[in-house]
């Protein structure tokens, strides 16, 4: 399915979509919000991506290790760098959110810190992989150590910043995405448009990482048996 081009034309109608229907669309008229509650469009379903992405990657580091196919480990490695892109932009938009509604780029809240932490465990899994130079060892560690950065996700993003008082929606007596924060006209924008836009966008991308990834590979083996050098990656011919 992935190698038809149907899901990448709806790709782009649904973030047309997203993009002039969040813009122009009526939204409602919430105190200290106002026109920024726009950005839930962005901030909010650019983080639903990422578990999405997050998601599938640990679903293909289990495979790896059940199989040992050293393809799984490219397919989970390329989800995990999108979902960490996903997350990085989450934290850019959330940032600029907070400055207009809160007074303040950063201000420390749980659930601003509990991001930070989770990208931080994620990223810690590419240098982790990258301080090893044997490649089943490299894939297998760094497969399960996928698997624990998804589990932190939980406490870091779900349960502590929900257990405590905090500026942003979804922590203790400050609810999240119900009727006080999102009615019918924002969820027909961001539900069948803004979540699964952005989610087929960092699936289109991960694809295009994982053929030149593949491409590579494949071209580095034919050198090898060829006696030739290996060609590096973006070397011109």
């Amino acid at each position: 399915m992935l190698r038809q081009n149907w899901w990448k034309i709806v790709c782009v109608i649904l973030l047309f979509y997203t993009l002039i229907a969040g813009f122009l669309g009526e939204v409602p008229a919430k105190p200290i919000l106002n026109e920024t509650i726009r950005n839930l469009y962005f901030h909010v379903a650019m983080w639903m991506a990422m578990m999405i992405t997050f998601i599938i990657s640990l679903v293909y580091s289990i495979l790896y290790l059940r199989t040992n196919k050293s393809v799984y480990d490219i397919y989970g490695l390329e989800y995990a760098k999108t979902g960490i892109v996903f997350g990085a932009l989450g934290v850019l938009t959330g940032s600029i959110w907070a400055r207009w509604t809160w007074g303040a780029w950063w201000s420390n809240d749980p659930k601003q810190l509990g991001a930070i932490i989770a990208l931080l465990i994620y990223l810690a899994y590419l240098v982790l992989r990258n301080s090893m130079t044997d490649l089943d060892k490299r894939a297998r560690i760094g497969a399960v150590y996928n698997i624990f950065a998804f589990a932190m996700l939980f406490p870091t993003i779900w349960i502590i910043p929900r257990m405590v008082e905090s500026l942003h929606p979804g922590g203790m007596g400050n609810p999240a995405l119900d009727t006080r924060d999102i009615d019918a006209r924002m969820r027909v924008i961001f539900y069948p448009g803004a979540v699964p836009g952005w989610t087929l966008l960092g699936v289109w991308i991960t694809t295009l990482r994982i053929r030149l990834t593949l491409l590579a590979e494949r071209q580095s083996d034919g050198a090898q048996v060829s006696g030739a050098p290996p060609v590096r990656r973006g070397a011109s011919t």
